[in-house]
């Protein structure tokens, strides 16, 4: 089979796709042939060096894949040979065949068109369990979300909207500030020209953010502190603007404020289990209904993922950009 492998794989490799020898699914695992790839940050930082795969996954890139399932392994119920699925991985996405775990897949989404869907398992389960699970978001709450206009932001903009939030976002540009704001955000900030704290304020009359859900670390740390409200709660999820950053403890404190740093990728199988698991009951009826939609900015051909990645990379992509074998 064909699979995009890193070259050198230490750090900042070349992508080509390279001939690998197929897989085949062990116990409680899924064949299932790809039909599309979702692309996303991740994939960047192991290509630099910076987050390799778990031990197990496949060495090449791709946390989500959207295909019909062609083999399962022993012990594996509610998933059929011919089913649509969609898959959140550890790794190795970007192949024409890729093993899952049965407990990490989910049908395909009637509605959605297959090749679209696989914009859907990482930033889904990404918004889900950051919101839900970890921030306590809860109706009439205000969440401000950076990178509104990202594979996962333009996700977590609609389910906070569905969940009953009002929706504060960033965005780049008067263009993509619109778009964002037809995906349910009540606000829109033009990170590039407007100052996010004071336009939190301004839209919660002085209150803050209950939730901030954020993508920048490092440097925007005490700008998220300034934007909390009182008991808010800041969940560190990417790192674009730095690992490091000051944090005013004091600040912290006055508010009674939390933060929180999560990834997906790193936790335990069980985990993530619960976590599709919750999104298959929660967040799957919401597509249904269509009231949260895969957002896709391009559809590449496999060879094209040094591509992919480079507009990830210069920060053009509005929502997902997707690897189609």
């Amino acid at each position: 089979m064909r699979a995009v492998t890193i070259s050198p794989q230490a750090s900042g490799g070349k992508l080509a796709v390279s001939d690998v020898p197929a897989p085949r699914p062990g116990v409680g695992e899924v064949l299932i042939e790809n039909v599309s790839a979702g692309v996303n940050r991740a994939d960047l930082l192991q290509r630099a060096g910076k987050y390799p795969p778990p031990a197990g996954a496949p060495p090449w890139p791709g946390l989500e894949v959207a295909g019909s399932v062609r083999e399962t392994g022993p012990g594996v119920s509610g998933v059929s040979v011919g089913d649509r699925v969609v898959a959140l991985l550890e790794g190795g996405g970007y192949a024409d065949l890729v093993v899952a775990r049965a407990a990490q897949t989910l049908p395909a989404p009637d509605g959605v068109d297959l090749v679209d869907a696989a914009a859907l398992p990482e930033a889904v389960c990404t918004a889900w369990t950051n919101l839900v699970d970890t921030a306590r978001v809860r109706p009439g709450e205000w969440v401000l979300i950076h990178g509104g206009s990202g594979g996962v932001g333009t996700i977590a903009v609609q389910l906070a909207a569905a969940l009953g939030a009002h929706v504060i976002a960033t965005a780049g540009g008067p263009e993509r500030a619109e778009r964002v704001r037809a995906l349910g955000a009540d606000a829109v900030v033009d990170h590039r020209r407007e100052d996010f704290v004071a336009a939190v304020r301004a839209a919660t009359h002085g209150r803050g953010a209950d939730v901030v859900l954020d993508v920048l670390g490092g440097r925007a740390l005490p700008d998220n502190v300034r934007a909390l409200a009182h008991h808010g709660r800041l969940v560190v999820i990417g790192l674009q603007q730095g690992r490091r950053g000051e944090l005013d403890l004091s600040a912290l404190m006055a508010k009674r404020a939390t933060v929180t740093g999560t990834t997906l990728r790193s936790r335990t199988p069980q985990e993530k289990a619960q976590i599709v698991a919750a999104v298959r009951e929660h967040v799957w009826p919401l597509i249904a209904a269509g009231r949260v939609r895969p957002v896709v900015h391009a559809r590449l051909p496999l060879a094209d993922a040094e591509a992919a990645l480079a507009t990830l990379e210069r920060g053009e992509a509005f929502g997902k950009v997707l690897l189609v074998p």
